[in-house]
């Protein structure tokens, strides 16, 4: 028999509403299809390769259920055939992604000592930035003893036009990425943000020949920053380190002593993940 729910406003009856039903129904099947496809990774983890029906026993599914979630995973290149026809282990798709995991760790964690002690020497607030798509996030954070705001930027996603950070990382971005960014609306934040492509470009010109990026007041009125680049033991630039402060403290006479300090900093940073060796 089919539940009814009273209307509480015409004491009447009604049929539950099946579109909302198909929606939980959906949701539920969509979250269980990921459980499975975690389940298929760590199970090829532990046994190094397996067969479709080696999987579908473990996960107490059918063989065409098993079947699909490999051929997801394979095209994602999160699983590969193994060289025995029928037979499935992780693909270069995991080392990706655990490539990308470890090199946040490791930068976070020898972040560290580099930007307290830079934020000691200057008073004022270091980020450590990495790129996560189409944004700069703030992977390390210290606050010197002249910050005069408790804003936490740890964890946030900051856009990639509007802050020193992000201008460092796109500046050294491979230009087929870059200009897929640049071809982007760029928004506006206050009246000095850079919204024009053509205009930021010359800028992330400037980024490269000099160093280091510049900010000021270009997210958030009264606000600068200085940005420099660090560099993994390749040469390729991972992380951005910066510092930043109220506009009366970080003013044109003193931007290019903290643009000199900021550089030092992420050449040492760029040192400990083995560039230069």
């Amino acid at each position: 028999m089919t539940r009814t729910h009273k209307n509480p406003g015409r004491g009447e009856e009604s049929a539950p509403d099946s579109a909302t039903a198909r929606g939980r129904v959906g949701a539920a099947g969509a979250v269980q299809s990921v459980d499975r496809a975690v389940s298929v990774l760590e199970t090829l983890a532990r046994h190094g390769e397996a067969g479709v029906t080696e999987i579908a026993e473990e996960l107490g599914v059918h063989k065409s259920t098993a079947f699909r979630l490999l051929g997801v995973l394979e095209n994602r290149g999160l699983v590969a055939q193994a060289k025995d026809r029928g037979k499935y282990c992780l693909g270069a798709g995991i080392l990706r992604l655990a490539g990308a995991a470890a090199v946040r760790l490791e930068i976070s964690q020898e972040g560290v000592p580099v930007c307290r002690e830079l934020a000691d020497e200057l008073g004022e607030t270091v980020n450590l930035a990495v790129l996560d798509e189409d944004a700069a996030v703030n992977v390390m954070q210290a606050r010197g003893t002249a910050a005069v705001t408790a804003q936490n930027w740890l964890g946030r996603r900051t856009p990639l036009h509007a802050t020193s950070s992000g201008k460092v990382l796109l500046a050294h971005l491979p230009p087929a990425l870059r200009e897929g960014l640049l071809a982007r609306p760029l928004a506006g934040f206050t009246e000095r943000t850079i919204t024009g492509a053509s205009t930021l470009r010359a800028e992330l010109e400037t980024v490269i020949e000099q160093g280091y990026g510049v900010t000021v007041e270009e997210l958030e009125l009264g606000l600068a920053a200085v940005a420099a680049p660090v560099r993994a033991h390749d040469g390729q630039v991972i992380a951005a380190i910066s510092v930043s402060g109220p506009v009366y403290r970080l003013g044109a006479d003193r931007l290019p002593a903290l643009a000199k300090r900021t550089v030092a900093a992420g050449a040492e940073l760029s040192r400990r993940m083995g560039y230069g060796f």
